[in-house]
């Protein structure tokens, strides 16, 4: 009859105590996290530029060079 190897031996890590838990001087494993704390957010305002605020700069950047490009011909 053979033995399967760890079946008979006891197989220890070097760090973690026989009870099986982690010493206080070292990481405890992982938790779930903090997803459920903290108020419930209710207003997230869009990110980036709106509509408007871009075809308005687009409007000032073009007026811009438009005059640029005329006062640089007419010179």
């Amino acid at each position: 009859m053979t033995e399967k190897r760890g079946e008979t031996e006891e197989r220890t890590v070097p760090g973690v105590p026989e009870s099986g838990g982690v010493p206080p001087e070292e990481t405890p494993p992982a938790e779930g996290g903090l997803s459920g704390t903290g108020p419930r957010e209710t207003y997230n305002p869009p990110r980036g530029w709106g509509a408007v605020p871009l075809i308005l700069l687009m409007i000032v950047v073009v007026l811009f060079a438009v005059f640029y490009v005329v006062g640089w011909v007419t010179r």
